[in-house]
C-alpha cells in the first residue's frame, strides 16, 4: 500500500482596507471595502471585492438592556430616532466620497459583513486551522477595529471568527491573525536613515511601486499586496547582505543536542 501524499499547505492573506467617515471606529462609519485574496507563495491574487457602504445608524452594543415593549413596525418606524454613525466632511474629503455615492451606490451593511466571510471561505485553499486566510494591510489595527465593528453590528461575529486565523485573548475576545505592511517595510528598511516614514505612499515610492489614486481602498489594496511581495522577495532572496548571526557558547553541557 503506497503511502499517503502530503499535499504542501497553501497559505493566503485577504488583504484589507476600508475608507471610513472618520478615525474612530466606535462612532464614525465605514463608507468603502477592498478586499484582495492571495498566495503567500507565489503573490497570485485570485478573488477581488470592491463596494460602497450604505449609510447606517449607530447601534448600542454594552450596557444595561432595556425593557422590551411591544410595537407594531409603524410604530417602531414613526419612533425610531436613533441618528446615523458620523461622516466627517474631513474624511470625506480625503477619500473623494460623497454621502450621495453612499446613498446611490453602497451597499447594506449586512450584506458587507456577509460577503467579507464567504470573501475568506472561498480564500481557503487548504484544509487546517493554520491555512485559514490572515488578514493583510497598511496600519491594519485601524481596518481591524472597522471590520470589527460592522461584525458586531451584524451579529456575524461567530462566522468571523470560524473563517479567518485568529485566537482568543485573555479576555475571551477574538483577536485576527494578521501582518502590518509597515512591519514589513521596517524589515527592509530599517538600517536606512534616508527612510524617515512609513507611510503606504513612501513605502511604495522607496520600493518602486506606483500608487495610483491614493486613498481610494482598491488601490491601496493593491498597493499593499505589492509592497508586501516586494518586501517578501528581499527578505527571501537577503538583498543587500548577510545578516550577522551572533553564536552563544553553551554554558549547560547536560543538555543533549
Amino acid at each position: 500500500m503506497a503511502a499517503p501524499k502530503n499535499e504542501p499547505k497553501i497559505y493566503v492573506g485577504v488583504a484589507l482596507d476600508f475608507e471610513t467617515g472618520g478615525l474612530d471606529c466606535v462612532k464614525h462609519a465605514c463608507t468603502q471595502i477592498a478586499m484582495q485574496a492571495v498566495r503567500f507563495d507565489t503573490w497570485e491574487v485570485f478573488n477581488q471585492y470592491v463596494c460602497y457602504i450604505s449609510p447606517y445608524k449607530k447601534q448600542d452594543l454594552g450596557g444595561v438592556p432595556k425593557r422590551k415593549i411591544l410595537r407594531s413596525k409603524y410604530e417602531l418606524a414613526q419612533n425610531d430616532s436613533t441618528p446615523l454613525m458620523e461622516y466627517e466632511d474631513v474624511a470625506l474629503t480625503y477619500s473623494g466620497i460623497t454621502m450621495e455615492m453612499l446613498y446611490k451606490m453602497g451597499a447594506d451593511y449586512k450584506k458587507i459583513a456577509s460577503d467579507i466571510i464567504e470573501f475568506g471561505r472561498q480564500a481557503t485553499l487548504s484544509k487546517g486551522m493554520q491555512t485559514k486566510p490572515l488578514l493583510l494591510g497598511q496600519n491594519i489595527l485601524f481596518d481591524i477595529g472597522f471590520l470589527q465593528q460592522l461584525m458586531n453590528y451584524a451579529d456575524l461575529t461567530k462566522e468571523f471568527e470560524k473563517t479567518y486565523a485568529g485566537h482568543k485573548d485573555f479576555y475571551g475576545n477574538f483577536q485576527p491573525h494578521y501582518v502590518d505592511t509597515i512591519d514589513l517595510a521596517r524589515f527592509t528598511f530599517a538600517h536606512d536613515p534616508s527612510v524617515t516614514s512609513y507611510k503606504l505612499e513612501l513605502i511604495a515610492e522607496h520600493l518602486g511601486i506606483e500608487l495610483d489614486d491614493a486613498h481610494d481602498a482598491a488601490a491601496d489594496v493593491t498597493a499593499t499586496i505589492n509592497v508586501a511581495s516586494v518586501c517578501s522577495a528581499k527578505l527571501r532572496n537577503n538583498e543587500g547582505g548577510t545578516v550577522a548571526m551572533t553564536k552563544k557558547e553553551k554554558t549547560r553541557s547536560h543538555f543533549k543536542i
